[in-house]
């Protein structure tokens, strides 16, 4: 019996592709010149696809040379990459990583809210530079006694309240629901949480829904002893509007892992020196990357398997017929 025949988009680490190509017939879309002829000769056979954000979007203009695709495995927790709408209104199952890179994500939050208030990049700048042997490194703001509040208090987020606990700081969170089972203060507006809290903690899902969430009038109640730490999606984040707030003071700092147009970041947030970029490094462990991988193959082997997929997104639920 032949091999199913699945797509995947751009290039995954080796654990994902040797998985894929030891139990399917694997097709590499970003080794092909010619995509258009490609996917009108292979297309209809394709039954699976296996994708991720470096690939862009994948949208109608990728399923509708697919007639017969059942599943997209998604690398990444976010899924804003793959138009969920259009694939449920196919039959589509859609599927991401969860769970194995909560930890990994909240460990890194942590290092980059310290690392932000406490300038360790520009401390670490400062000693390289030879100016420890003028003067001493000016002091810094602190953790202690800050009101931290989390936006979108899912898997990860609750990750990151628990080890904040670890630092006993005050914590709440903002959702689109109270949740029954954590103690923690619930605001129903993001701006009465940025308006009690000194710190922000961005973790909710991209997508059109919380495009510009944390704006101008959020940073504005944030105040100017307020930080903005997000691990979330560019996307969230109104740049434009951080990037005043920043230099006009209306708030102190930010610590940023992500980007409105990555790997793009904006001049204007590199030449500040009070404030923390990473390059998207949030779940970047080789541990946790390789975990992640896995789980896209292993999403599309127990599909094909009739075992259905392992971890679905809300959107295109699945129902075992």
């Amino acid at each position: 019996m032949s091999k199913p025949e699945i797509l995947m988009t751009a290039p995954m680490m080796p654990v994902v592709i040797e998985a894929l190509d030891k139990a399917f017939t694997l097709h590499r879309l970003w080794e092909q010149a010619d995509r258009a002829s490609f996917l009108s000769e292979v297309g209809p056979r394709i039954r699976g696809v296996a994708t991720s954000t470096l690939f862009g979007r994948m949208d109608a203009n990728l399923f509708e040379p697919l007639p017969n695709l059942e599943i997209v495995s998604s690398f990444g927790v976010g899924y804003d990459n793959v138009d969920v709408t259009e694939a449920a209104k196919r039959g589509v199952i859609v599927t991401n990583t969860p769970d194995v890179l909560n930890d990994e994500v909240a460990d890194l939050t942590l290092g980059l809210l310290l690392a932000t208030l406490r300038k360790i990049p520009q401390a670490d700048r400062y000693l390289r530079d030879g100016k420890w042997l003028k003067a001493s490194f000016p002091l810094s703001a602190t953790l202690r006694t800050r009101k931290v509040g989390i936006v979108g208090l899912g898997r990860i987020g609750k990750a990151i309240a628990r080890r904040l606990e670890g630092f006993d700081v005050s914590i709440a969170y903002h959702g689109r629901t109270r949740q029954e089972d954590v103690s923690y203060t619930y605001y129903p507006t993001l701006i009465g949480m940025a308006e009690a809290c000194d710190v922000l903690i961005v973790i909710t899902p991209g997508g059109a829904g919380t495009r510009h969430l944390i704006n101008a009038d959020v940073l504005k109640a944030l105040g100017p002893n307020g930080v903005l730490i997000n691990v979330a999606r560019g996307s969230v984040v109104d740049e434009q509007a951080l990037i005043e707030a920043l230099k006009s003071g209306t708030i102190l700092s930010a610590g940023l892992d992500v980007y409105d147009d990555e790997p793009r970041v904006p001049q204007e947030l590199i030449d500040m020196e009070h404030v923390v970029l990473l390059p998207h490094i949030a779940s970047g462990s080789v541990h946790t990357r390789n975990a992640m991988g896995q789980l896209v193959a292993d999403n599309l082997i127990a599909w094909f398997e009739g075992k259905g997929p392992l971890t679905p997104v809300t959107e295109t639920p699945y129902t075992k017929t």
